[in-house]
């Protein structure tokens, strides 16, 4: 059951978001106004060095009032190569330099109402270049051991979709290797 978008009209726009109403027509002949939100790309950069810790972001999120572990990340402008967002990103919030970043997965946190679309990358190096660029964005910075990466999550320490499903691919990749 597939179901149409027969054309939009914007109700608002800015530089980051576009909302839209399609004319939506289900498979049954029924029509609907759907709400959509167009955004652009995302890129998440995830670490993980020898010793089996990720480098995460502890901040607060006033959207939600809840604060949390993150991985970086930001959009990607236009033109730009996702892998080089993610090691821009990753560079100007946690001060810390990529080694080579290969793709790791992609989320589409909301598939049902919005276009929001994350390409996360991974490392398993990064080297100190000094003080975050962008500081302002997270309280701290820590490399956190991937082995405590369930019970983050289970605790609600970690909510944001793409680092979750993220962080329990690099705990099953580095974690479950000595599990079985």
């Amino acid at each position: 059951m597939e179901w149409r978008n027969l054309g939009e009209r914007t109700v608002y726009e800015n530089p980051w978001v576009t909302v839209n109403m399609a004319d939506v027509e289900l498979p049954d002949g029924r029509h609907l106004d759907h709400t959509v939100i167009r955004l652009r790309p995302v890129a998440v950069a995830a670490v993980v060095n020898e010793a089996d810790e990720v480098l995460l972001l502890w901040r607060h999120r006033f959207i939600t009032d809840a604060w949390g572990w993150e991985l970086p990340s930001g959009g990607i402008a236009p033109g730009e190569d996702p892998s080089a967002a993610a090691a821009r990103e990753l560079e100007e919030e946690t001060g810390w330099r990529p080694g080579p970043l290969q793709h790791l997965l992609d989320v589409d946190p909301m598939p049902g109402i919005s276009t929001s679309h994350h390409r996360v990358f991974r490392a398993d190096s990064a080297t100190y270049v000094g003080e975050p660029e962008d500081a302002h964005e997270s309280t701290r910075r820590e490399w956190v051991p991937l082995k405590t990466v369930p019970e983050l999550i289970a605790r609600g320490d970690v909510r944001s979709a793409s680092a979750v499903a993220a962080l329990l691919l690099l705990h099953n990749l580095r974690c479950g290797r000595s599990s079985h």
